[in-house]
């Protein structure tokens, strides 16, 4: 039972990943976006440029890790 459950949590094919990476980028703006009100200025801008950074090298990683499957 708990095999069938895990197997929901298994990104199959690009477009489940795509769909992962999508979230997680919306949920990185929105940190940003949380980070600029907190931290106006410079501080803010960087802190919001490395959410996005974080998104593409995790996407990449998922991507990645689809290709060495097949």
């Amino acid at each position: 039972m708990l095999y069938r459950i895990g197997r929901l949590f298994v990104i199959k094919s690009k477009f489940e990943a795509f769909l992962v990476i999508f979230g997680l980028a919306n949920g990185a703006v929105e940190r940003g976006l949380h980070y600029l009100s907190l931290y106006p200025g410079i501080g803010g801008k960087l802190l919001f440029l490395l959410c996005p950074i974080a998104v593409f090298m995790a996407g990449g990683r998922i991507l990645d890790s689809l290709d060495a499957g097949l």
